[in-house]
Parts: C-alpha cells; sequence; structure tokens
C-alpha cells in the first residue's frame, strides 16, 4: 500500500476497451464521507466500516479524518480486500476573521467565522511538502494541547468527588483512540471511568451527576451513545466546567488550508451545513446565489453535504442549483458521533435520496475516483495547475471515473 495502487491500473484505452459491451448501472451506492477511529468515529475499527458497506451495497467510499491522514494505508488495504473503491480525503477547522468580526456563522452553528473544511481526492501516499506538513503539524499539536488542558480541568472535578480516581491523556490514547485524541474521547473515557468504578448504575450516575455539580441526568447510563452526547454538552462545550477556548491561532486561515490541500494533490471542498430541524441555514449559507459566487472566488467548485442533517426538499433544491452552476457535489453520513448509524445517506428522518441525488452523488464520486486516477498517472485531475477547479470538464471526468471504477470493481 505504500504506492498508489491507482498507478498500477492500466491506461484509459485498456479500460475502456474491457468495458465495451458490458452493461453497467447508472450509479452505485457512495458514501463520500465518514470519519474513522483514526480521528474520531461510531465505528470501533474499520473492519466495521467494511462489513456495513458489503452489507449495504456501498461500493464508493471516503476516508475524510480531521487533520490525519494516519489511516490511508489501513483504510486503503481494507478497500483492495473487499472490493470497495477508495476515495482519500480529509478534514480541517479554520477561521474566516473578517466574518468572525461580523458575527457571521459559516458552517458551525455556534461559532462565529468557524469554517470545516475538507479536502477529496488527495494523492496516495499523502505528501503536502515539509512546509504544509509543519504547518498540519503545528494545527495538530494545538489541538492536543487544548485536549491537554481539558483533561486537566476533568480531574479537577473528579479529585473532590473521587481522590482515587484520574484520567490521562496517554491512557485515553491508548484505550479509545488510534492517533488524535478529541473531546469525543473524553467524554467515552469519563463514562467508562464511572462504569469500571462503581458498582451499580445508580453509584455511576451518582459520580456523573456530581461533575455536573448537582445536575440530574436526562439520559441515565442505559444508553452510552445519548450519555456521552450528554456529557460532551454539560462538561466540554462553550459553558461547561472542563471547557477551554482553543487559541484562534490554531486555525489556519481558510486561504492556507486550501493550500495544503492543492499542494498535496486534492480539490478543495465546502462542507455545506444546510438548514437546521427549524429549517434555518447560517448567515453564510443562508442565500445559495452569494455562496456560490463566495465559493467560487475562493477558487472553489466542490461542495459536500451530509443529508441526514438536512430536509429532503431543501436539500434536493440546494443542489439541484449548484450543480447546474458546475460544482462537484459529494454527499456523506460523516458518522463523527457515538452513534452507529447505516452507511447508506439518507435524508432527515433516515427518509431515502431520490434517484436524481443519488446519480449526482455518484457523479460526483467518479470525478474524485477520475482525479486520483489521473494524478496517479502524472496527468491533470479536476484542480487545474493554477489551483481553480476544471468545471468545463466535470462531466467528463465523471465518465472516466465511471470507467476506473466499474474496472476497480470487475476487472482488477
Amino acid at each position: 500500500m505504500k504506492k498508489n495502487f491507482f498507478s498500477v491500473l492500466p491506461w484509459l484505452d485498456k479500460i475502456h476497451n474491457s468495458t465495451i459491451g458490458n452493461t453497467v448501472p447508472d450509479y452505485r451506492e457512495v458514501n463520500g464521507h465518514i470519519h474513522t477511529p483514526y480521528s474520531f468515529s461510531a465505528f470501533d475499527k474499520l473492519d466495521t466500516v467494511f462489513e456495513m458497506a458489503k452489507e449495504e451495497q456501498i461500493t464508493v467510499l471516503g476516508i475524510n479524518d480531521f487533520y490525519v491522514t494516519d489511516g490511508y494505508e489501513a483504510f486503503g488495504a481494507g478497500c483492495l480486500k473487499n472490493n470497495i473503491f477508495p476515495l482519500f480525503n480529509i478534514e480541517f477547522i479554520g477561521l474566516l476573521k473578517g466574518e468572525q468580526k461580523k458575527g457571521i456563522r459559516i458552517n458551525d452553528p455556534n461559532n462565529p467565522g468557524r469554517i470545516y473544511f475538507s479536502g477529496k481526492g488527495l494523492d496516495y501516499p499523502f505528501n503536502p511538502g515539509w512546509i504544509r506538513k509543519r504547518q498540519l503539524r503545528k494545527m495538530i499539536d494545538e489541538s492536543q494541547s487544548q485536549i491537554r488542558a481539558m483533561i486537566e480541568k476533568l480531574n479537577g472535578l473528579i479529585t473532590p468527588i473521587n481522590p482515587d480516581l484520574t484520567l490521562s491523556y496517554g491512557d485515553i490514547k491508548t484505550n479509545f483512540a488510534k492517533n488524535l485524541v478529541r473531546e469525543r474521547h473524553l467524554a467515552k473515557a469519563l463514562r467508562y471511568l464511572a462504569e469500571e468504578n462503581y458498582k451499580t448504575e445508580e453509584e455511576q450516575l451518582q459520580f456523573i451527576e456530581a461533575l455536573y455539580g448537582g445536575k440530574r441526568s436526562k439520559t441515565g447510563m442505559s444508553n452510552p451513545v445519548q450519555l456521552e452526547n450528554e456529557i460532551r454538552s454539560n462538561l466540554l462545550k462553550a459553558g461547561g466546567a472542563a471547557f477551554v477556548t482553543e487559541d484562534e491561532n490554531s486555525f489556519l486561515p481558510l486561504r492556507k488550508i486550501i493550500k495544503i490541500i492543492t499542494e498535496a494533490g486534492g480539490i478543495p471542498c465546502y462542507p455545506v451545513l444546510l438548514d437546521d430541524p427549524s429549517g434555518k441555514c447560517t448567515e453564510f449559507e443562508a442565500d445559495a446565489e452569494k455562496l456560490h459566487l463566495k465559493l467560487s472566488s475562493l477558487g472553489i467548485g466542490c461542495i459536500e453535504l451530509i443529508p441526514g442533517r438536512n430536509d429532503l426538499a431543501i436539500l434536493r433544491k440546494f443542489v439541484d442549483f449548484f450543480y447546474k452552476e458546475g460544482f462537484v457535489i459529494l454527499l456523506g453520513t460523516e458518522h463523527n458521533t457515538p452513534e452507529l448509524t447505516p452507511l447508506k445517506v439518507t435524508a432527515r428522518g433516515s427518509v431515502p435520496l431520490d434517484d436524481s441525488l443519488k446519480k449526482i452523488s455518484w457523479e460526483g464520486a467518479c470525478v474524485v475516483a477520475a482525479h486520483q486516477y489521473l494524478r496517479a498517472h502524472q496527468r491533470q485531475g479536476y484542480v487545474l495547475s493554477d489551483g481553480n477547479p476544471s468545471k468545463d470538464q466535470r462531466d467528463e471526468l465523471a465518465k472516466i471515473g465511471h470507467m476506473v471504477i466499474e474496472y476497480f470493481l470487475n476487472k482488477r
């Protein structure tokens, strides 16, 4: 897996000839955005991902961990073994200071100026160059410094309740994380601390509620997923007793994040939050036309959505608009919470996607597949040499990606 396995696939003429006369589906089931245990994930191990993907007939998967590409090798090997086409992605958290000063929320509903941003179809092996590696290392180190400070605050809450108990960064990393420790790992570690050191659920809950400062739990111990979310909400988010404000210097400006992505061979991609359960969008996303102009001005020609957050009708209207504007569009499930839900992409309330949305998602995955394949053969993909997207080549790249994926699945 140290060699980019797309480079050993034959050139397009052979792939094309091998597909002549074959009947292939118009689209397949795709999930372009999942987190894995290498950042934080609902999956206990990667094998679970592939077992679920095969059961749900998902044929294309995109790994999309925060800050790290450590999972690429194991993910790629698992995809080869299970005959699933891999998309190599990454996710960052950045800052738009101008929007922050104006109180404009982007795709983080709670923090103005904060922006989540993805890179799609990065080169494998990952190699952004030593300067970008240093910037990335700094982001990771800053995030882990914040986590260590939160652990220290948690221990300050634990000691008065039970001096014999403590949390450590090393133990949490060893037991619950692969590399990057995130606040969701802290919530999980705290739940385990209660369960392993108190015999009854009543005693365990008393310990948790004492950490809450006497506030009653609404979930109890019987639902681990909800309890971890509650711990995170009560203790680790803004206003919580163990919350530590992130240093703004740890967030790179968006243009530097885009540089990291393009120099690592990837496609800059804006993750759209879209509507919340009340039907409202953030200020940055409220007007699709203005959002389109802003993204285009930044050289961004790719967006992704997590439809499980969205109303189907609002999702369809939004996707149709950006698709007509020439954007590459990807859909995924994220799986960045403790809840293990299906891999098949659905809208809010588990409402199935229609064929039009599935086809657009499939085409987006095909473009990323073509991009990875062409770059592995030292050719231009979706991103031009100046960093801008080649929107006029989207449909042609989708056709190439379709052939490459079918060859990978059937002829390799």
